[in-house]
């Protein structure tokens, strides 16, 4: 099978894929994925970089050489963007503010995971092979639709409980939880051992509807919970720009966690797909991993459209289990190879997107697993 876009390796050389705008392909070693496109965004004081790759030497002398290439050296980045936490956009963060004291940008809800939860890039379907450890059956209540609790206050309680089910090695479903590889853990108790910081330190927190001053230019923030909950992209109306981080990716699509602080991270993911979909004037899309693109609402909607045939299934799988797991799902849903903790991740979400829209029900065993039921 031919490589996608997303795992290609990254190649050396910077394109400027706009005025005033280089991409810069990092290498990086995760499942699915071959590079991280870094973007330099240039201007009279030096520049600003957006999501500058995983922590560690190989990133750092990779961005040199990529900055070299402009003409510029890590003392001319005055600001860092970091479209979402996790470790291949914000890894080289901390060294920029303590080489050239760049200030750090991300949303007001920039926060490294939960406790003991580490994310993947990209969906199960896109990854050969996957990691998991099994977790004890347990798992807090389900969560019940108060129409007085604000979402805010809503979302707080979902993600204390999450909280509390995590710290006791439990999952929500009473499953596997995705970890990291070793060698991943490995690299970074030695970088703390060496008292390399690496979780940055948000000095310029931003939310919706904030504009960021780029190049001369306007770039409006859009946050797009849903791959995670602090995501967000920019918007320059002035070139028709959109930075898409992970959010919309040309090929694959990003992972939706069912270990989130959102009650229904589906839906809240769709939402955020039709938010950016309809932003007027778009002209070309620049992602994370992959290569610039031009369709935006185009690319929401097949990505929509890739959940809606995955939520269907699930309903056929249910009308022919029954009562079932979110493992016996997962494992009707995924082939073998994908089994494991990430897979009943997004099983979960799904299952949980359509139990809160009336179309399965759940309850929990003696054991203390969710059993769902498809309508």
């Amino acid at each position: 099978m031919a490589k996608r876009q997303e795992q290609e390796d990254a190649r050396t050389e910077v394109t400027e894929v706009a005025p005033n705008v280089l991409r810069m392909e990092l290498p990086i070693r995760m499942p699915g994925l071959g590079h991280v496109n870094s973007y330099a965004i240039i201007d009279n004081d030096g520049c600003t970089v957006l999501d500058p790759g995983m922590p560690g030497p190989g990133t750092w002398k990779a961005l040199q050489d990529r900055l070299k290439q402009a003409g510029m050296t890590p003392k001319h980045v005055h600001t860092v963007v970091i479209t979402h936490s996790h470790p291949d956009h914000f890894g080289c963060a901390m060294r920029f503010a303590k080489e050239s004291g760049a200030k750090i940008v991300a949303h007001r809800k920039f926060s490294f995971g939960l406790p003991q939860v580490e994310e993947p890039e990209v969906s199960t379907d896109d990854l050969a092979a996957h990691q998991g450890s099994h977790g004890h059956n347990h798992g807090p209540a389900l969560d019940e639709i108060d129409p007085d609790e604000s979402h805010d206050t809503r979302e707080a309680r979902v993600e204390d409980e999450l909280r509390h089910t995590l710290a006791g090695g439990r999952t929500p479903w009473g499953g596997e939880r995705p970890r990291p590889p070793l060698r991943i853990k490995l690299k970074w108790m030695a970088m703390r051992w060496l008292g390399q910081s690496i979780i940055p330190v948000v000095s310029d927190p931003v939310e919706h509807g904030d504009v960021l001053m780029l190049a001369g230019r306007e770039w409006f923030v859009f946050h797009t919970p849903g791959h995670t909950q602090d995501h967000f992209c920019l918007h320059d109306p002035e070139t028709g720009l959109f930075l898409a981080g992970d959010h919309v990716l040309p090929t694959i699509t990003p992972h939706i966690s069912g270990i989130s602080s959102s009650p229904d991270p589906l839906a809240t993911f769709f939402y955020s797909l039709d938010r950016v979909g309809e932003i007027d004037g778009v002209e070309q899309v620049l992602p994370a991993h992959g290569h610039p693109f031009h369709d935006l609402t185009a690319r929401c909607n097949a990505i929509k459209e890739h959940h809606d045939e995955r939520l269907d299934k699930v309903k056929e799988i249910g009308r022919d289990l029954g009562a079932a797991s979110v493992r016996d799902y997962s494992r009707r849903l995924f082939k073998p190879r994908s089994w494991g903790g990430m897979a009943e991740s997004e099983t979960y979400a799904h299952l949980e997107h359509l139990r809160m829209a009336g179309d399965a029900s759940a309850r929990r065993d003696e054991n203390e697993r969710l059993i769902y039921e498809t309508g």
